[in-house]
């Protein structure tokens, strides 16, 4: 118990050091420039960011962004895990989605920002964008972990004459389940980054990204740091809980029940 106190506590230590010195640097550099528009010293930040979280206002805008954002995630969830569904069963579907899901993962963000604009409402852009962002790399994982799927298994699954529900719970899901964790982990930080972008260029309102496009156009550079301060914290929370909520499975165990005749 000691042990682990001591290394908690030197890892605090650690952790503290590392942002004393990056804020001094920080410091530093602010009174280099000399100019708070341009560069703002860390008390002018953290001084607004205490204004602004002191208004019922900044916890309905931030509030609006994970719930607009969150949504898109887990519709992108969805619809990658069915699409990578659909496209093991069928060769003709895969032929046909495969290109364009590799499309939408290699086209620049900005661009379909600007596109989906033209298709939806403002408000629905960023939660539009953040599920494009997570369908094809969910879809790349589970598809890869479908094909992946020990062929032992399944045989012996055919061999004891599992259900299709029973061949699902006992054999696809547990061999998935590592790899779908996995890609929900990696496209949760680039569904916020890629909604907050999105939320910049369209403006829907209460939301975080029109707050720092505000603060741009009308040189509120103090609130211009405070407002990415938030992002950067509610990025660091959502990717904690996910990793609470997904936690990591290192191995299956199937359950062969006793042969019947």
């Amino acid at each position: 118990m000691r042990i682990s106190i001591t290394k908690s506590i030197k890892q605090i230590t650690k952790v503290l050091a590392v942002a004393a010195f990056w804020l001094a640097v920080w410091q530093f550099a602010a009174m280099g420039v000399g100019k708070e528009l341009i560069l703002p010293p860390p008390i002018s930040v953290v001084r607004r960011l205490f204004e602004i979280s002191g208004s019922p206002l900044f916890w309905i805008t931030a509030g609006s962004s994970v719930l607009r954002i969150a949504c898109g995630f887990v519709l992108g969830v969805l619809v990658g895990v069915l699409l990578a569904i659909v496209t093991h069963i069928s060769k003709i579907a895969d032929l046909l989605l495969s290109p364009i899901i590799r499309i939408v993962r290699a086209t620049p963000v900005a661009s379909f920002i600007i596109l989906v604009l033209l298709w939806v409402s403002r408000a629905l852009v960023p939660a539009v964008m953040s599920a494009l962002m997570v369908i094809p790399i969910v879809w790349a994982e589970v598809s890869t972990a479908i094909s992946d799927v020990d062929t032992n298994l399944l045989e012996m699954a055919k061999a004891y004459r599992f259900s299709r529900s029973k061949k699902l719970k006992l054999i696809y899901i547990p061999s998935i389940m590592p790899q779908f964790i996995s890609s929900c982990l990696t496209s949760q930080g680039l569904s916020w980054k890629s909604g907050i972008a999105a939320e910049v260029l369209c403006l829907p309102k209460q939301a975080i990204g029109t707050e720092l496009f505000h603060s741009k156009i009308y040189l509120e550079t103090p609130s211009l740091f405070a407002w990415t301060a938030v992002i950067i914290a509610i990025s660091f929370i959502i990717d904690y809980l996910c990793k609470l909520f997904f936690p990591v499975f290192t191995c299956s165990q199937i359950f062969i029940p006793n042969s019947q005749h």
